[in-house]
């Protein structure tokens, strides 16, 4: 935080929580219990406030704090900013900047977990970065079948570990003659038709 403020870059970073930050927004996660019991949903409050840490902080620093209750019960959270309040409004910068952020560490999760970006074993650099190309096409393809030809459908949202499972890796008949190539699903496959759809989209594509 010091080097970006000494060198002009803005921040925003998660700030872990202990007890004097939790005591600053009691009176908030109290109305947030209450907003959430009387309604039967979730709800968050937002404050902020001026924050110095008692030894590795040199000054203080603004914090914006998400008092929430979910129906497990106090999800308190924190970050803190070099951006001023009068630029970036406290719930616009959780909700808008923050947890865009967040996003973007899902769609690396993404591909290093359901499509083997991970898979970085090789001897040489060279092979693991052809392997790290593959995972990457691999989820260029899969985004792009969401995009183009799950639209509508209870796939249209899902990961691509769940694309995988659900749509591609399924028990089939494969049958080549010169004019065809027949692909036969077992009529008990629950998203038949959400495979012929998408099958349908895609040659609309093509065409």
């Amino acid at each position: 935080m010091a080097w970006c403020e000494a060198n002009g870059v803005g921040y925003v970073f998660g700030l872990a929580r202990n007890a004097r930050l939790e005591a600053e927004i009691a009176p908030e996660l109290a109305e947030a219990e209450r907003q959430a019991k009387e309604s039967g949903q979730p709800a968050r409050i937002f404050k902020e406030f001026q924050y110095q840490t008692r030894r590795t902080w040199s000054r203080e620093r603004r914090v914006v704090a998400k008092a929430e209750h979910l129906t497990k019960g106090a999800n308190p959270r924190f970050i803190v900013t070099s951006l001023a309040s009068e630029d970036v409004a406290a719930r616009a910068l959780y909700e808008t900047i923050y947890c865009a952020r967040g996003e973007m560490e899902n769609r690396i999760k993404e591909c290093q977990l359901d499509l083997n970006a991970d898979r970085t074993s090789a001897a040489t650099l060279r092979a693991n970065q052809l392997r790290l190309w593959f995972a990457s096409l691999a989820y260029v393809l899969v985004t792009a079948l969401r995009r183009l030809a799950l639209r509508g459908t209870e796939l249209a949202t899902a990961t691509a570990g769940t694309i995988r499972l659900k749509l591609l890796k399924l028990g089939a008949l494969v049958t080549v003659s010169v004019r065809r190539i027949k692909v036969a699903i077992a009529f008990a496959s629950p998203l038949k038709t959400v495979f012929a759809q998408a099958h349908a989209r895609l040659c609309q594509t093509a065409a």
